[in-house]
């Protein structure tokens, strides 16, 4: 670090001196005689040249900075818009001569220094860096290290304690950003962070009673107020605006909620040419999402989505982090570079990891980016701290994680990261993890496309997830019927559940199963002797509570010590007491499941005590911990248990009648015959909710479209969304149709046609002719929305003329067979020849698109003129 003496710039002589306009004269001698880091870097950050303080203020012998990348490799901190995007706009406007300060979050030490730019010889750019002011960690950062030091014992403590930490009231941002708080009712300015003044007009800093206006443009202002009056700032929706601001004419962009009556603003210098850092574009994310739908496992699913948001965001290693019914994690897809130091796929971490208030958040705020994790919090200054609370930033993009979670990275070894949170039926179903080694900066068009992304996982998630479901419980509800229709043509209830076709057995995936009635018991599959389930009934009967009818365990051994003697057989146990005598038991058994189960770390030391005003310290070993698990059976799922209950109920009306001679059955048998019908309504549920997040998604688009001036972009934006809407229609004709498997396909074109006509304007016009009631299979009415969508946009593109829009006409008629011929024509001009081979017009997707369809489902395209240009598949 730069001695104390030399915060300044000193001459040969040890007195001050400005350093000369002409740093290309001095030799490196004399440059090593200032005690200002001198550099001279190539057109993308190469160090060509390095003085001995520029080398002390890195931590690095000069000799070795010379050739390596200075905001890539040596400094990466500083590869944000603030610092390297200057450096990249400067020589685009061949105006590097400019100045800025910066803050160093560890070069080894915090450091504010002043930074100049200048133009020199041979194409090269001399970076100078003036320290200012050495910057301490911080009282947090320090209280925790200073705990590290003085631990004295190494036994787990309450975990409890890290869910008491308020991470919802840092009290910081981190620095890449600008933060207003602001009175929801007034906009009176109430906290801003510490260097508001470096982006916003310096002299009316501090606001001393200020709103709003004062500071940020009127339009803006007033759409905050709009979004306040409509309620469309709460509960995590924002405003996002761009903005340039003096005096550098630099491009912000600009990201406004309201939480708890305050208004918060966040401001973030945007890079002046999304490609200098990445940013992903609309494209990328529709490809992505493609590969996703395609998917037909979660495991799929999941790589897919771990390779793609890697792509898309650059960092080292992403993974897909799932939680269990006790919040327990494990890493269940993960991609990475080769040399990736920890991989941590098929690890699990316990669910003090990440503690309750965490979870709470992930739930609320869907994402979190860090770009540096020691770097120097900005603090937020309170204008009139009287009366006012501490700022809950809960939604805030920018805020400064736990002094423990920084922590908890540094022990693995990460510096950069990402956190999305994967939602599945609005419950926290896992996240989006992304870990690099260095400091790692995202641009926001790629986070909120990575965002995009890790929602369209999780619909992907819910989709399979919720067939998988389906499927399984409608195969549970036929035994179950069956059983019921059986005890309805029997008056030996026992006999009709164990000597039938099905009987208990079919149920639940067990491999025992067996009825205890008064003392007899009568057993089928695998199970212990019957005079072991006999006490194991008497048990029961003790051991329930009287208002409640079943039990269900994986591990039987733990609630019953007696099973130890029959753990390799029935390790689980699902049961189900017949009317409120309990006379008569039903049950279930699974057996003993031995397995490994690999731990990131031991689990029955989560966390370390602290000391001072650090209460508890994140563990620091990540090595594998492999925990032998005995007396576990495969777990019961919940439905199951409710099936168990109901089936108890149905056998209760069996012995009323066999004692009251009573015909009561029948109406139970009926309710049963309901609980069939409803795995149509099930589906049906689950293709709504697919069409209700895809017009999510289409709605989320538009609104991205309105904010882009670019008509290139705003153009894929719109192409997007009709595709979107496409799939969307299919899923809205499988809800609305009688078929779970069928969709009419001249209906869903029908509607999607209406849809793309209204989405053209009233220019154009489609007019259909559809065979009623040609139904195709779910993939194929896809794949020819999807074609359709294309063909139609395209010809409202090409085909129409300036003084009238394109008429278009499409068919959809039944073929040979089970074949289907869909034909799309318009009044243009036609096809001109060669066009097959031909540069396309656009970008070319959509061709690439239709042809990716075809070849799913086996189509052929036929391509004629005839008074414009007609394209026919044949399916």
């Amino acid at each position: 670090m730069v001695d104390p003496s030399q915060m300044h710039a000193v001459g040969p002589n040890g007195g001050p001196v400005d350093l000369p306009v002409d740093l290309d004269a001095l030799s490196a001698e004399q440059r090593d005689e200032f005690g200002v880091g001198i550099l001279a870097l190539d057109a993308v950050g190469i160090v060509l040249a390095c003085n001995r303080a520029a080398g002390a203020m890195c931590g690095l012998p000069p000799d070795t900075m010379i050739g390596r990348n200075f905001f890539r490799e040596l400094v990466p901190s500083t590869n944000v818009p603030s610092f390297y995007g200057r450096f990249l706009s400067g020589q685009r406007r061949s105006a590097t001569d400019q100045a800025f300060e910066f803050v160093f979050g560890r070069i080894p030490a915090p450091l504010r220094a002043r930074i100049g730019l200048r133009s020199g010889s041979s194409g090269r750019i001399w970076l100078t860096i003036t320290p200012l002011e050495q910057i301490a960690a911080g009282p947090s950062r320090e209280a925790v290290l200073a705990a590290i030091a003085q631990r004295s014992r190494a036994e787990p403590v309450d975990p409890s304690l890290c869910e008491r930490e308020p991470i919802h009231i840092p009290g910081s941002i981190q620095p890449n950003a600008v933060m207003l708080a602001a009175d929801a009712a007034s906009l009176e300015i109430l906290a801003f962070s510490a260097n508001a003044a470096d982006v916003l007009a310096p002299e009316l800093f501090p606001p001393n009673g200020l709103n709003l206006e004062a500071v940020l443009p009127g339009a803006i202002v007033s759409a905050i107020r709009d979004g306040l009056a409509a309620h469309t700032l709460t509960d995590g929706r924002l405003l996002r605006r761009s903005l340039t601001l003096p005096p550098r004419g630099e491009r912000f962009h600009l990201v406004a909620h309201a939480h708890l009556g305050r208004v918060i603003v966040e401001l973030e210098l945007a890079p002046e040419r999304p490609e200098d850092f990445l940013a992903a574009s609309p494209l990328d994310a529709e490809l992505a999402m493609m590969r996703l739908r395609a998917a037909e496992t979660l495991t799929e699913a999941a790589q897919i989505a771990a390779l793609e948001i890697r792509a898309m965001t650059g960092f080292e290693s992403v993974l897909v982090y799932r939680f269990d019914t006790d919040w327990n994690g494990e890493a269940i897809a993960e991609d990475m570079v080769p040399d990736w130091q920890r991989p941590l796929i098929g690890l699990r971490f316990p669910a003090s990891d990440i503690p309750a208030q965490a979870r709470a958040l992930y739930t609320k705020a869907k994402s979190r980016f860090v770009i540096d994790r020691d770097c120097v919090p900005v603090p937020l200054v309170a204008d009139r701290a009287a009366g006012n609370a501490p700022i809950d930033l809960t939604f805030a993009q920018n805020r400064t994680l736990s002094p423990i979670h920084l922590e908890y990275q540094r022990n693995l070894g990460v510096d950069g990261s990402m956190s999305i949170s994967i939602m599945v039926e609005n419950r926290l179903w896992g996240l989006m993890i992304g870990h690099h080694r260095r400091p790692h900066y995202v641009a926001p068009e790629t986070r909120a496309a990575a965002t995009v992304l890790t929602d369209a996982f999780a619909m992907r998630v819910q989709e399979i997830e919720g067939k998988a479901l389906w499927g399984e419980r409608q195969r549970h509800l036929d035994v179950q019927g069956r059983l019921v229709r059986g005890l309805t043509r029997s008056d030996d209830f026992v006999t009709s559940l164990t000597q039938g076709d099905p009987t208990l057995l079919d149920l639940f995936g067990a491999t025992g199963a067996g009825i205890v009635s008064d003392e007899a018991v009568c057993l089928v599959g695998v199970t212990p002797e019957a005079a072991k389930v006999r006490a194991l009934a008497d048990w029961l009967r003790q051991s329930v509570p009287p208002d409640e009818t079943t039990f269900v365990t994986d591990t039987l051994v733990l609630h019953h010590a007696p099973a130890s003697d029959y753990t390799e057989i029935a390790s689980g146990l699902l049961a189900a007491f017949v009317g409120t005598s309990r006379q008569h038991l039903l049950f279930w058994v699974k057996p003993e499941v031995p397995s490994t189960v690999t731990w990131g770390g031991d689990p029955r030391k989560p966390v370390l005590p602290g000391s001072g005003p650090v209460a508890v310290l994140p563990r620091r070993s990540f090595e594998r911990w492999i925990e032998e698990r005995r007396g576990h059976s495969t777990p019961w799922a919940t439905w199951k248990v409710a099936l168990a209950a109901q089936l108890a109920d149905a056998v209760d009306g069996v012995v009323l009648r066999q004692r009251r001679k009573i015909d009561e059955l029948t109406g139970l048998l009926a309710d049963k015959e309901r609980l069939l019908e409803q795995k149509d309504l099930l589906t049906r549920e689950i293709d709504h909710r697919v069409k209700n997040s895809l017009q999510i998604v289409t709605a989320f688009l538009h609104m991205q479209r309105r904010q882009i001036a670019d008509p290139e972009a705003r153009q894929a934006f719109s192409e997007t969304s009709a595709r979107v809407m496409s799939v969307a229609r299919v899923h809205d004709s499988l809800y609305q149709g009688e078929s779970m498997e069928q969709v009419d396909l001249g209906q869903t074109i029908q509607t999607l046609c209406s849809d793309l006509a209204g989405m053209a304007g009233d220019e154009h016009s489609v007019e259909l002719t559809a065979e009623p009631g040609l139904m195709v299979p779910y993939r194929h009415a896809v794949a020819l929305s999807l074609i359709t969508t294309e063909l139609v946009t395209n010809a409202f593109k090409y085909a129409g003329k300036p003084e009238k829009g394109a008429r278009i006409s499409v068919s959809v008629a039944g073929g040979e067979g089970a074949a289907v011929r869909l034909r799309i024509c318009d009044d243009g001009e036609g096809m001109p020849s060669g066009w097959e081979n031909a540069k396309a017009r656009g970008t070319g997707l959509g061709m690439k698109l239709i042809r990716a369809m075809l070849d799913q489902i086996g189509a052929r395209l036929d391509v004629e003129n005839a008074d414009g240009a007609c394209f026919t598949v044949h399916a």
